[in-house]
């Protein structure tokens, strides 16, 4: 598949980020940029979040720990209020705040938890059980109407052959209903080598709804049924905080390797609310019969696909005693085999949808039907888009990681290239 190239480049990154500053003072948006470490080590910080107090705009930082946060200058006062689990929760003022190299250091929290919390369960199985059983409380009724940022790539050995971004609005239902939720595809920019990826001979189970279907408050089905529950093993591990609120950790492992599909991982609850503020778990990949072609939508029969590494993470926010998706990602990694063919290979996909603003849908909005993104889909390309430099505009996405610059620099060389 050959890929058209339309656009020329802007210039030098420095003036690009100038550009830009003026562009989105000019549309009313103000731009903060800095980076989130740990006070201690001097670590980057990875995931933490960044939300506007006086809205339910936000963004998260990325591998690096850098992060770009979009504000309104209609929002005159506003405190920017950044937590990440097991850290002490920081509130910076605007008038602190400049465009740029904003450093924001976070404290490690000490956290102790009394082992009366621990023994009101008895054990670990029911505090599980009753974060189930109260995901569907009043406050959780409301549908939400919700925008987010969505990020895939996929690696050959460590080569980026495939990069989606895409900004999406998300008709959220409530944990209550069996409707599932409704995707609308806004923005969206995508590169592939086809070259180096077989994407022709197979499909892989990417897009946003891979993302989506991470919110096990509202689809448990895919980790923890009524019938595989109680084959699990759960424990309780050292207590954390998030947002200076103590925080339950429970592991899970199965009991046997009798299930269809086995995970293991972590689960992170607010004590007080008894809520899921996170989860991070694996798929057992162990067992290639079990597994193989898990990952694909569509394949030729010449193929099998054999998972190497599954990792999973959701995140949860909690504003006026509601609790909401915020954040979601996966890594995968896994084998092609083809018949007749020497060699193995070996791809890697990464993605994550980041809720970047949210609010309760009093207005009623709705999403056409010819609008809605099915499950299934595959993001069209979209190249022309990696040469503007004001593509975003508004919106907050996640800031790209060196591996995620490197790529689009080369995407922009090839449009350039093609270009001329």
């Amino acid at each position: 598949m050959k890929i058209h190239f339309i656009l020329k480049l802007f210039c030098a990154f420095g003036l690009i980020l100038s550009s830009l500053s003026v562009l989105n003072a000019q549309n009313g948006i103000i731009e903060y940029r800095g980076k989130v470490i740990d006070g201690k080590t001097k670590k980057a910080l990875e995931s933490a979040s960044l939300i506007v107090d006086v809205s339910n705009i936000s963004t998260i930082t990325n591998s690096e720990g850098e992060f770009l946060l979009k504000v309104p200058s209609a929002i005159k006062e506003f405190k920017i209020v950044v937590s990440l689990l097991g850290y002490t929760t920081q509130t910076v003022s605007k008038n602190s705040l400049t465009e740029n190299n904003n450093l924001i250091q976070l404290k490690e929290a000490v956290t102790a938890l009394s082992e009366v919390n621990i023994a009101a369960y008895k054990d670990a199985s029911n505090l599980v059980k009753l974060v189930f059983d109260k995901r569907m409380r009043k406050e959780r009724q409301n549908e939400l109407y919700m925008t987010g940022f969505y990020r895939e790539s996929v690696k050959r050995r460590n080569r980026n052959v495939s990069l989606t971004e895409a900004v999406i609005n998300i008709l959220k239902q409530p944990n209550s209903t069996n409707q599932p939720d409704i995707v609308k595809l806004g923005k969206a920019r995508k590169s592939t080598d086809y070259k180096r990826l077989d994407t022709v001979s197979v499909k892989l189970q990417g897009g946003p709804f891979s993302t989506l279907y991470l919110d096990i408050m509202k689809y448990p089905e895919f980790i923890f049924t009524t019938e595989t529950f109680n084959s699990y093993i759960f424990s309780f591990d050292a207590p954390t905080s998030i947002n200076n609120r103590q925080v339950f950790v429970v592991n899970f492992k199965p009991r046997t390797s009798g299930l269809n599909l086995n995970y293991y991982g972590k689960l992170y609850i607010d004590a007080e609310a008894i809520s899921l503020v996170s989860a991070e778990y694996a798929l057992d990949v162990s067992n290639k019969a079990k597994t193989k072609n898990l990952l694909v939508k569509k394949k030729p029969k010449s193929i099998v696909v054999y998972p190497l590494e599954a990792t999973y993470k959701v995140d949860y926010q909690r504003k006026d005693d509601l609790w909401f998706y915020s954040y979601a990602s996966l890594y995968l990694r896994f084998k092609v085999n083809k018949k007749r063919q020497l060699f193995n290979k070996v791809y890697a996909l990464s993605s994550e949808l980041a809720i970047t603003d949210w609010e309760l849908n009093t207005h009623n909005k709705k999403i056409n039907p010819k609008e809605r993104l099915k499950p299934s889909v595959i993001i069209s390309d979209a190249i022309s888009g990696f040469s503007d430099v004001d593509f975003w505009g508004k919106y907050n996405v996640i800031e790209p990681d060196k591996s995620i610059e490197t790529a689009i620099e080369k995407i922009q060389k090839n449009i350039k290239k093609q270009d001329d």
